[in-house]
């Protein structure tokens, strides 16, 4: 008798997930592993159009992927058996969450979806997260997640590991300690006892340029293999998952297609949020003020790329280093690496996507950076500029004057408008404790600043064409 296969269930079916865990089990799938196969769905009635697409491909669909060289490979993607339809309830969400069959819960909702302070406490100030903690909706990862384990508690469908792939540093360990809190403050004693008892949420690194799609990723992909495929994507050649090794009951073996199993990720999810996550904002930001549109064109632009690489040079290297010597990841050639990935001109990456939630960029990606050079004595030069630029950023949307709709999830409209209604705007952006939490009003930090935003000034006015506005 054949077995029916073991299920993860994936909550938020966007571009980088396709681009990424799906293609590590469609891997495995494809050396003879059939053990576990992907259903999933979203928590929000978005991307109605790719969903119905990849619904009625069976979740079937095609990824090109390019190198910075441009050679393009194509691969079909059948890893996701079944597309759930959303509804207001979740209820197939949480009907296939409460399977026994489903061993593994994983997620991407973006490190703006989390509504964590810096004490890994929930901000209660979002209406979606108050809402979902008032029970009237389940549109958080937090209010899904309960209505699903919630179920499968009352099924007795066993243990489960939740999986975050998002890049939050320490990804499981902080998503953990939002869903305790969040269950605490909804009075669900129960479910956190079988959740201490019945769940891990290890810790993951994830990592491959995975743009928005366009119109002409369905266009190649049809002239390549005669497949008309609406649910197309696009991502970079380059692709890396390190997973802390701790499930509750059974995962694929995704360390026999290219996934490191480890006891710990720190070392490597910290040198990627510092110098892949942090840099690749810079370039957006920097890139937005003086009117490119493409990353690939930040990169080749010898001021941005100097911006990048004095901030990993001076200040993330020195930092990780301190912390942990000999550090396992060659981080000059990390950093080497990662300017060669965005100076990719076939992935047409644009500054819009990359440059969007910079208010949890900023305390996720690049404050640790500046409180490691605080507390050992250093200079902060070089990362302060990387908030100044996004200073800069902030202002022109203030004004209405970005080229695009800037998506902030984890940005108060009317408090981040405030900043720029003060006397001084640069010392109330280095007061705003959602940005800088602890380090919220240090002097050094407002110094540094200060003189950062006097170099990001000129840096604007040095190079915007010639008529243009600043």
């Amino acid at each position: 008798m054949i077995s029916s296969p073991l299920v993860i269930l994936h909550l938020g079916l966007g571009a980088f997930h396709r681009a990424h865990q799906a293609v590590y089990l469609q891997r495995l799938i494809d050396g003879g592993d059939t053990g576990w196969i992907l259903k999933g769905g979203n928590l929000r009635p978005d991307m109605a159009e790719t969903l119905a697409a990849l619904e009625r491909q069976g979740g079937a669909y095609t990824l090109e992927t390019v190198t910075p060289g441009g050679l393009r490979h194509w691969e079909r993607i059948r890893a996701i058996r079944q597309v759930i339809p959303h509804d207001a309830q979740l209820s197939g969400l949480v009907a296939e969450g409460a399977a026994e069959a489903t061993r593994i819960i994983s997620f991407t909702v973006t490190e703006a979806g989390y509504y964590l302070d810096e004490h890994d406490r929930l901000d209660t100030r979002y209406p979606d997260l108050a809402s979902d903690l008032a029970g009237t909706t389940r549109c958080t990862i937090y209010g899904a997640l309960a209505a699903i384990l919630d179920a499968r508690r009352l099924a007795g469908a066993g243990a489960v590991t939740l999986l975050n792939c998002d890049n939050l540093r320490h990804n499981g360990e902080r998503f953990r300690a939002g869903f305790l809190d969040f269950l605490e403050r909804r009075g669900e004693r129960a479910l956190i006892d079988w959740v201490q008892a019945h769940t891990t949420c290890p810790s993951s690194m994830v990592d491959r340029i995975t743009p928005r799609p366009s119109p002409d990723v369905q266009q190649r992909v049809l002239a390549a293999t005669g497949e008309d495929d609406p649910a197309a994507l696009m991502a970079e050649s380059f692709i890396q998952w390190v997973i802390e090794d701790d499930f509750a009951n059974g995962r694929p073996a995704w360390e026999r297609v290219g996934a490191e199993m480890v006891t710990s990720v720190v070392p490597h999810e910290e040198a990627k949020i510092r110098i892949l996550n942090a840099s690749h904002s810079c370039f957006a930001w920097a890139g937005t003020l003086i009117g490119r549109e493409f990353i690939h064109e930040d990169v080749a632009h010898p001021a941005i790329r100097q911006m990048a690489h004095d901030y990993v040079t001076h200040d993330v290297i020195p930092s990780l280093t301190q912390r942990q010597s000999p550090y396992p990841v060659d981080l000059a050639a990390y950093r080497d690496v990662v300017l060669e990935r965005f100076s990719n001109p076939h992935l047409r990456d644009t500054n819009a996507r990359v440059a969007m939630d910079g208010f949890a960029k900023i305390p996720g990606f690049i404050a640790p950076t500046i409180a490691d050079g605080l507390a050992r004595g250093a200079s902060i030069d070089s990362t302060a500029m990387l908030p100044a630029l996004f200073f800069e950023f902030l202002r022109r949307w203030h004004e209405g004057r970005l080229p695009f709709d800037y998506q902030d999830q984890g940005m108060d409209a009317a408090r981040a408008h405030a900043i720029f209604a003060q006397a001084d705007p640069v010392e109330a952006f280095g007061r705003d404790p959602v940005l800088w939490g602890p380090l919220a009003g240090d002097g050094r930090l407002i110094t540094a600043l200060r003189k950062a935003h006097e170099r990001a000034q000129a840096f604007v006015r040095d190079n915007v064409p010639a008529g243009a506005a600043t």
